[in-house]
């Protein structure tokens, strides 16, 4: 069922964001023209607990949908970070001053994989201790809450929570830890 690409053409190139236009061949040899593909780095994001079983959520304006939203850390795998866990330990202790002593990961997930080329991975991070303050990015006002399970629980089965790629794995942590109710 995959497909053979022909021709590609980068339309759009920018620090966090590529567009691709592709020609490709269906292996009926039917030709898609044009098929556009928006590339991404890699993301990583984390279900944190601390050592006293607080979630640890981040609120931030998302100004494409002129929110502002509860999410869980995550970011950008870096060119330097040596692992994908070492990416997310980076993003958490950037983001909210906390390091962890246990992770686990979770999985992989994608945004929307017809028109996104990147992958988002998914860790549980256990014990997490404050250890300095935050240390953002230029453009990043990220608001740090720690939340006790149940009241995220709750929140959760509100609908609070929007960003479906945290969704995503805010119920992989939940079920890791058997907190889910199925």
């Amino acid at each position: 069922m995959k497909w053979e690409v022909i021709k590609s053409e980068q339309l759009f190139n920018d620090l966090w964001f590529k567009v691709r236009k592709d020609v490709c061949r269906t292996p009926e040899g039917k030709i898609v023209d044009p098929y556009y593909v928006y590339e991404f780095p890699t993301w990583v994001t984390c279900f944190a607990l601390t050592e006293d079983n607080k979630v640890i959520m981040e609120q931030q304006y998302r100004h494409a949908i002129g929110e502002v939203c509860w999410e869980i850390p995550g970011g950008c795998v870096d060119e330097d970070d040596a692992s994908l866990e070492d990416a997310i330990k980076r993003e958490l202790l950037e983001e909210t001053g906390y390091e962890f002593s246990h992770f686990e990961y979770l999985g992989k997930t994608c945004a929307n994989p017809s028109t996104n080329n990147n992958w988002m991975h998914m860790f549980l991070a256990t014990g997490g201790r404050k250890t300095s303050d935050q240390h953002l990015d230029p453009n990043e006002e990220i608001r740090v809450a720690l939340m006790d399970l149940e009241t995220f629980k709750q929140m959760f089965r509100n609908n609070e929570f929007i960003q479906s790629m945290h969704v995503t794995c805010m119920l992989y942590a939940l079920m890791k830890l058997g907190e889910l109710e199925v």
